[in-house]
Parts: structure tokens; C-alpha cells; sequence
């Protein structure tokens, strides 16, 4: 018989071990803080940034975001970006895709501090990740697996540490060819 996964319990879970964590990270005197870059008015964008800007608040997490409009330099996007990277009350950058075509996604990626990248995007964090180093993970594919994980789902994808970490890299390598 099948059986139904429910990802809004799952993603309720979640949130409230998530809440227990910032919770403790707060007691120690940090301040988590996610910073979101959209360029341009695409509408799917704006209700994902709200979403995230939802559940950062939920948590505990404090949000920015920075809003541009589609005619924003690659310059000033990138001066964005690094002045984000030297702020040491931002924790995770976001950078909301798509971004206009005369602004070089993967310049912008890689201008991305790993240590801050929560897509898991720049090459540092898709190489660690592809070698079994612990990095950042796009939310999408890390989400399918834990959500495999919680049903306790056997799947080739989760019976090898190394075997998973392949799989999330070509299900991102994936996701960005078909944006």
C-alpha cells in the first residue's frame, strides 16, 4: 500500500528543532542573520523571498533582504556581495535566481563566501560536497532526502555517505541547467 509523506509535518519538525537551535546560538550571543539578494520583479521570486523572510521570522532568524532593479550592474551586485561577506552579523547569503542575463549568475556564485552560500552554489561547496566534505546543500535536493530519511525510505540514493553526496550534486548540476 502506498503511503503518503507529508511535508508539512515533516517541515513543522523541522522548524521546531531549528527554533531550539537559533534559541541556543542566541544564548551564546549569536544573532543569526540570512541576507537575500533579488534583482529584477519576477513575481515566483518575490513570493519565494516572502516565504523565506516568513520562516527566517519564525525561527528566530533575523532576515534582510535587498531588493534591486533589473538594471542593477554587475559591479554593484558584486560590491553587495562582498561588503555582505565582511559583515559579521550576516551569517547566510541568498541570492534569488533568476537574475538579468547581463549579470553573470556564476561570477555572482562564486563571489559568495562559502562559508555563507546557504544554496550551495559556489564551486567551493559544490567540490566539497562532491567530495565528501561537509558543505552547504541546495535546500531542494537535502530536503527530498530528508524527507526519505524520515519515512525510513530505502533508496540507493541513502545507503552510501558518498553515494548520497553524488546525488544531491547531480540534482543541483541539474536544477541550474534547467533554470
Amino acid at each position: 500500500m502506498a503511503e503518503i509523506l507529508d511535508g508539512k509535518e515533516l517541515a513543522k519538525k523541522v522548524r521546531e528543532n531549528l527554533k531550539i537551535e537559533v534559541y541556543g546560538l542566541k544564548e551564546k550571543g549569536i544573532n543569526p542573520k540570512l541576507a537575500v539578494i533579488m534583482v529584477g520583479d519576477n513575481s515566483a521570486s518575490a513570493v519565494y523571498v516572502k516565504n523565506k523572510s516568513n520562516a527566517c521570522k519564525k525561527v528566530g532568524i533575523e532576515f534582510e533582504e535587498f531588493l534591486f532593479e533589473e538594471n542593477i550592474s554587475e559591479e554593484t551586485l558584486l560590491e553587495l556581495i562582498d561588503k555582505l561577506n565582511k559583515d559579521d552579523k550576516v551569517h547566510g547569503i541568498l541570492l534569488q535566481c533568476p537574475v538579468p542575463k547581463h549579470i553573470d549568475v556564476n561570477k555572482a556564485f562564486r563571489a559568495i563566501s562559502p562559508n555563507k552560500d546557504v544554496d550551495g552554489f559556489n564551486p567551493i561547496n559544490v567540490g566539497n560536497l562532491t567530495i565528501g566534505v561537509d558543505a552547504f546543500i541546495s535546500c531542494t535536493p537535502y530536503g527530498v532526502v530528508k524527507m526519505l530519511e524520515e519515512y525510513n525510505i530505502e533508496t540507493p540514493i541513502l545507503s552510501a555517505k558518498d553515494e548520497n553526496r553524488e546525488t544531491l550534486q547531480k540534482c543541483k548540476t541539474r536544477f541550474r541547467r534547467n533554470k
